[in-house]
């Protein structure tokens, strides 16, 4: 056992400073999920007078109790549905996560029908997309609570109704590749969105409130003339004895959940579980398995990362405070030092890391190939705690051969056979993102700790870039510099660098699967680790098609 020595002083100024910076984030980031839920629940007059539930009630009531719940992509749109930050409503319109439904690990998606009517927003279908993305690498059954007005044709955009046909196509091939989809239809489902209903395995629709039809009452009567009410066209009653649509008629949104679980519990996916799950059940019932916490307490990493990106932190404490015993194996920890590479294990799963002491170098870049080419021979997922200013630049790392090193690395990741997860901690600048598993390198998942940064490089930076090129090109031109405008013209592109890199704005374009409070790092790794671990080891029934509609 190799057990970390913690030099960190958790009580010291430094440490307090980092704390209340990282505690008002995390305060910020609170506040701006809280925002979603409250514009939601403004709706709840309504809701309550057609006896019906908000989006997230629904969520709750189809969980087990008590059980762990990831939510996922919450600050989607961030920023992107209006462009003044305190006016903004992230969550694209939709509620994500994973959950346990009657013991099974699901994906749930829920229209957040409280906020106008549940019209699916641009980034809304892109987050849909993503953790359609998701269940279907971790083969999770996928339950879709639907009440929808559609497209919003008042912010049309034909290229969302093209890439809005990839939803369809992935509910297809989640069916095709064994992974039940199960659809609660909650109110309307119009047009495209009468295809969510119509690319299920199983629908339950309920009485009096659910709707799906290809062209309501206006439609219909503006392009054929013909006259027909909601229930005749796609009410719940005609589709669960008349079309066939609906296998299930709920009385209420509460008897539709129900019968939600009982259709999950009857997939007999717990009776079937990987082999993993069953050699950790058994370790555990025997006493053979103890989970071991890190030695050094979860609250320390809210001192240990500066909101100035530039002041050098440890990444060895972070490990400690998030690996089994703080017991961890370095791996050359000489060679290439400012490029930690260590073995350990979260909650029981045997794990490699990746994580930054600076930047990137020669021997950094062969040594994190060599290590991810291991992990690869042993099998054992890569976590990526992403801390680094990019690859080391100069004249003797280019001239050591920092691109084809830095390539080499970069070719590792992408070619990576293991499960690759990571967190952005701090600074996630230049090509250090892509070396480091960035979002363009398909990681199974990707979270961000509120202080973190994403840019092609630090702002003051590109702006001391532009400077110097400007400054030189009217020089060859016999223009004078203008003081003034050139300060100017620095602190617009600082300015822009820095909204841009914001871990909350990258949020909101979904560049990662959400933000989270450091302290949960461990317990979010947990999730993720068994979710891959069960993935990897789970055997579907795959089909040619997804389960047709009869």
């Amino acid at each position: 056992m190799t057990i970390f020595q913690s030099a960190w002083n958790a009580e010291g100024s430094t440490a307090l400073q980092r704390n209340e910076a990282m505690l008002a984030r995390i305060a910020a980031l609170r506040a701006l999920e809280d925002r979603a839920a409250q514009a939601s629940a403004k709706s709840k007059p309504v809701f309550d007078k057609r006896g019906q539930l908000l989006p997230r009630e629904r969520v709750a009531l189809l969980l087990d109790p008590g059980t762990p719940y990831l939510p996922l992509c919450s600050l989607a749109g961030f920023m992107q549905d209006h462009k003044d930050a305190a006016l903004s409503v992230p969550g694209g319109g939709v509620v994500a996560g994973i959950g346990f439904v009657e013991g099974v690990r699901c994906m749930i998606v829920a229209s957040d029908s409280g906020i106008e009517a549940g019209a699916i927003q641009a980034m809304g279908l892109d987050k849909i997309l993503r953790v359609q993305e998701i269940a279907l690498h971790n083969k999770l059954p996928f339950i879709h609570l639907v009440e929808s007005a559609g497209a919003n044709l008042m912010r049309y955009r034909v290229e969302g109704f093209v890439h809005g046909g990839a939803l369809f196509r992935n509910l297809a091939r989640l069916s095709a590749a064994g992974i039940p989809v199960i659809t609660v239809q909650h109110g309307s489902g119009t047009a495209g969105g009468a295809y969510m209903p119509g690319l299920s395995d199983v629908v339950i629709m309920v009485r009096g409130r659910s709707r799906a039809f290809l062209a309501g009452p206006p439609l219909l009567m503006a392009a054929t003339g013909e006259v027909a009410t909601e229930e005749e066209l796609g009410g719940a009653e005609m589709h669960a004895s008349i079309s066939g649509l609906g296998e299930q008629l709920a009385e209420d949104d509460r008897h539709a959940l129900g019968l939600a679980r009982e259709v999950v519990a009857r997939t007999s996916w717990l009776n079937r579980p990987p082999a993993h799950t069953k050699r950790v059940q058994a370790a555990i019932n025997s006493g053979a398995f103890k989970e071991r916490e890190p030695l050094y307490p979860a609250d320390d990493l809210l001192g240990l990362m500066s909101a100035d990106l530039r002041q050098p932190v440890d990444m060895h404490e972070v490990i400690a405070r998030l690996v089994d015993g703080s017991d961890f194996l370095p791996f050359k920890a000489l060679y290439g030092a400012a490029t930690v590479c260590v073995q350990a294990s979260i909650n029981g799963h045997a794990v490699g890391i990746i994580s930054n002491n600076g930047p990137i170098d020669v021997a950094g870049a062969n040594k994190a190939t060599h290590f991810i080419q291991m992990m690869c021979q042993l099998g054992q997922p890569i976590v990526y705690l992403q801390n680094t200013t990019g690859y080391m630049v100069g004249k003797d790392s280019e001239q050591a051969g920092m691109i084809k090193h830095g390539a080499k690395m970069i070719q590792a990741v992408a070619s990576a056979t293991v499960p690759q997860i990571t967190i952005q901690c701090g600074a996630s600048f230049g090509a250090g993102n892509y070396g480091m598993c960035g979002r363009g390198y398909a990681p199974r998942f990707l979270f961000s700790w509120p202080n973190a940064r994403t840019a092609v490089m630090g702002g003051e930076q590109a702006a001391r870039t532009m400077q110097i090129v400007t400054e030189a090109a009217m020089a060859r031109k016999g223009i004078a510099v203008d003081a003034a405008q050139s300060q100017a013209q620095f602190d617009k592109i600082v300015a822009l660098f820095e909204a841009q890199a914001d871990a909350f704005y990258t949020s909101g374009l979904l560049l990662d699967d959400g933000v989270i409070d450091p302290r949960d790092t461990r317990a979010v790794l947990a999730q993720c680790l068994a979710m891959c671990a069960e993935a990897e080891e789970r055997q579907l029934r795959p089909m040619q098609f997804g389960v047709a509609r009869m």
